[in-house]
């Protein structure tokens, strides 16, 4: 029994493509890297005072401060002080922090398990709600549950993540005591920062999951399926679904990349100790090279799961893969 579009391909020799497809969008990651890294470096750059101004403050003279910049090459051509910042972050060296006096890198290390664990579990949450919800209105288009799910994708989009995250702190937390409201001490405190980070995904999730759907499922080989006596929970879930998944995993890729990024409003409600709400307090420090490494960092990280989406295409789709096979 055919499945539709996924067989296309049987006699691809998995390893030799996959190891050609991993090694393109790895390459493919460094200019975009290099130019987000620099695009970063030099807006940083354009911000009023320096270095030198934020450490030393008004207290030293001009001349002094003349020379520390001398010191710490700050004089030098943005070109310079930029390769020389991008060879020093692939020794894992990009600087210290003003406010702790600790390397840039190992501070963000420090902080970003607490924003994986918030990115990977709202990215749960998110998928058990969108897709049974956006399967069941491709399923019953044009119903009353079709309509239902389409209201709450929009609910989801339109409340705003602080919103909703003071609601959850004020109706679970204050009213119920049910989970705690601020920090990661416990293993409850995951749940309502979750759910905020998640209820935003679903939504855009749940819309995507039911375009894609609706596309697959009016598909002829769904209707030979269904002909030749195959039940329609496994159609739906074992050829449309499987079908469909591409703009899916493009869209749960993209959102836990932004997720990855910090979720600042949501680290910030619930005191997470996490990457956003480090950049957050950065800025406000004008920690500047704290706000430089965590933008780069970010990047770099994003991009990797994006590679890693890219990879899982080639897994659901052997034609993608067909693409790199000579």
């Amino acid at each position: 029994m055919h499945s539709g579009p996924l067989d296309l391909c049987p006699s691809l020799n998995p390893g030799g493509s996959m190891h050609k497809y991993i090694i393109s969008r790895l390459l493919s990651l460094i200019p975009v890297i290099l130019a987000v890294s620099f695009i970063v470096f030099f807006i940083v750059d354009l911000a009023p005072g320096d270095v030198v101004d934020i450490i030393a403050g008004t207290e030293v003279s001009v001349a002094d401060k003349a020379v520390m910049r001398e010191e710490m090459g700050l004089n030098k051509p943005l070109l310079v002080r930029y390769f020389r910042y991008m060879g020093g972050m692939l020794r894992g060296d990009m600087g210290i922090s003003y406010v702790t006096n600790k390397n840039v890198f190992d501070i963000y290390m420090s902080r970003l398990p607490a924003t994986l664990l918030l990115a990977s579990v709202g990215t749960i949450v998110a998928l058990a709600i969108a897709i049974p919800l956006g399967i069941t209105a491709a399923v019953h288009q044009n119903t009353w549950l079709d309509s239902s799910s389409m209201v709450i994708g929009l609910l989801g989009l339109s409340i705003p993540t602080f919103w909703l995250g003071l609601m959850l702190i004020i109706v679970f937390s204050l009213k119920l005591g049910l989970f705690p409201s601020i920090g990661n001490q416990t293993l409850l405190s995951i749940v309502l920062p979750a759910i905020t980070v998640g209820s935003g995904q679903a939504a855009l999730t749940m819309r995507t999951t039911r375009s894609s759907m609706l596309e697959v499922i009016r598909q002829d080989y769904l209707s030979t399926a269904r002909a030749k006596g195959v039940p329609e929970k496994v159609v739906i879930r074992k050829h449309a679904f499987k079908n469909a998944l591409i703009p899916i995993l493009t869209v749960i890729g993209t959102q836990f990349g932004v997720a990855l990024g910090g979720a600042v409003m949501t680290e910030t409600v619930f005191a997470w100790p996490g990457v956003g709400r480090l950049l957050v307090d950065s800025i406000s420090n004008r920690d500047t090279l704290m706000v430089t490494g965590s933008i780069i960092l970010t990047t770099i990280l994003s991009s990797i799961v994006m590679l890693l989406i890219d990879i899982a295409y080639a897994f659901v789709d052997p034609r993608i893969k067909a693409r790199y096979v000579k």
